[in-house]
């Protein structure tokens, strides 16, 4: 895709008209808890969430836990700190319950749990999910991040390497389908040495066969380690902007892999493309931190995406940092946010 001189000269105008914008964010990609499970808590999440004026946020655990191997020393601080495995972890969204249901009724209305303790090569899987639902009716907004395809922690995990477009997973989406409930899938798009979409098609075999869920693909598929090896994908652009013309129930978290190097080249200027892109899909894209258990830096890395939502149309903007994520929620949950925010 290429933009005319015309496109070009629009994008540095909307750039340099939008430096008195000031941004409120919905954060469409947090994890309560880190790779151990553990957390900074709610009153520091809460806190930076006022600070960086984070309206609202998606609060999910983290799928799996991290072992601290008999063999090695030290604990870990990170699932890549040593070669110890990880294992999946359901009780994850018993933490993320916990911690919703001490909190205020007028501050629950920000949060917006996803379950996310889900084995994803276990048929078994969407039995247990419904029994979660069916437990808590009403808590659960979302189902995810669903873990497949993970960088170096797809090696890590015991068992099968999960895929998007397995029968497991399958089930998963008919449940959500069922309760209107929008996943988000982390499926890479590639591997960290192929220069190719490689795992594409699992993702398309999803989106393909379950048109009634509505998918929020992590990342757009990206993520750290095939930028440590590959920089950038150059067929990512092309490859998502046919993906939205062809699945409507895509929608694309552009958490901090994509930020750089696609959103903004290395000086911090917005890409030119991107910005058409995403002008052109208003409704089908959203911001996240991606955060682990730890709060602190929240505001400052959903402010990190201002240049790029400066070269955007203003009320395109605001869809993208903010009302995007409430929109792709249950429709009972859109309209209780709508109500309460009408008051």
């Amino acid at each position: 895709m290429r933009l005319s001189r015309m496109g070009l000269l629009l994008v540095a105008a909307l750039s340099a008209g939008a430096q008195a914008r000031e941004y409120h964010y919905s954060d469409a990609h947090l994890h309560y808890v880190d790779f151990f499970q553990e957390t900074a808590g709610m009153d520091e999440l809460f806190s930076k969430m006022a600070e960086g004026r984070i309206d609202h946020v998606m609060l999910s655990g983290i799928p799996v836990a991290k072992k601290w191997h008999e063999d090695e020393p030290k604990r870990p601080r990170y699932y890549a700190g040593d070669d110890a495995g990880a294992y999946w972890f359901s009780a994850t969204d018993t933490f993320i319950a916990s911690a919703y249901k001490r909190l205020p009724a007028e501050q629950r209305e920000r949060f917006h749990p996803f379950l996310s303790g889900i084995n994803p090569n276990d048929k078994n899987a969407d039995a247990l999910v419904r029994q979660m639902l069916e437990l808590d009716p009403g808590l659960w907004q979302g189902i995810g991040e669903i873990f497949t395809r993970h960088d170096d922690l797809t090696s890590l995990i015991d068992g099968e390497t999960p895929r998007a477009d397995n029968e497991a997973l399958a089930r998963i989406y008919h449940l959500a389908a069922e309760y209107d409930l929008p996943v988000m899938l982390h499926s890479n798009i590639t591997s960290k040495r192929e220069d190719n979409p490689l795992y594409l098609e699992e993702v398309e075999t999803a989106l393909r066969n379950h048109p009634n869920v509505r998918f929020i693909w992590a990342h757009a598929g990206t993520s750290k380690e095939i930028h440590r090896h590959q920089k950038k994908l150059d067929f990512l652009l092309p490859t998502i902007t046919r993906m939205l013309e062809q699945y409507p129930n895509l929608y694309i978290d552009l958490s901090w892999t994509v930020l750089h190097p696609y959103l903004l080249d290395a000086d911090g200027n917005p890409d030119p493309e991107w910005v058409q892109l995403v002008s052109s899909y208003p409704a089908r894209f959203m911001l996240g931190s991606d955060v682990v258990g730890r709060f602190d830096n929240v505001g400052k890395i959903m402010s990190e995406f201002d240049p790029f939502l400066d070269a955007l149309p203003e009320a395109v903007a605001q869809q993208v940092a903010r009302d995007n994520f409430l929109a792709v929620l249950p429709r009972k949950v859109q309209a209780e946010v709508a109500g309460q925010e009408g008051r």
